[in-house]
């Protein structure tokens, strides 16, 4: 018996998002874990600057890499009701674009050589 309050897929936007989200956060921490090589053949102060602009912007990289889990998470944690749709597509939709956004701000932040 199925109640009439309950979406029969409300559980498809949470899915779709977990599908880009993960492996595009994915991608972007092993983009920003290999950035420092690119201050490789640095000269001193070169790479004193690049450092120094690298640990903030790499601290916030991994709050904001928290902030679209919690976005898959909050997701799928939402009771599967019809009134709950929409938010489950907001929060699905919002998940991927905070990993691309906050990769761009990782990319603002650095001072690249």
């Amino acid at each position: 018996m199925d109640c009439p309050h309950r979406g029969t897929r409300t559980w498809v936007p949470p899915f779709l998002s977990t599908l880009v989200t993960l492996p595009l956060g994915f991608l972007a921490l092993v983009y920003v874990m290999f950035s420092p090589m690119a201050c490789d053949s640095c000269s001193q102060e070169e790479s004193r600057r690049f450092t120094e602009s690298f640990m903030p912007a790499f601290a916030t990289f991994a709050v904001g890499l928290l902030v679209a889990l919690t976005l898959l998470v909050v997701g799928w944690a939402l009771p599967r009701r019809v009134r709950h749709t929409p938010r489950r597509l907001v929060l699905a939709v919002c998940a991927p674009i905070s990993v691309f956004a906050v990769w761009l701000v990782f990319l603002a932040l650095v001072d690249w050589p």
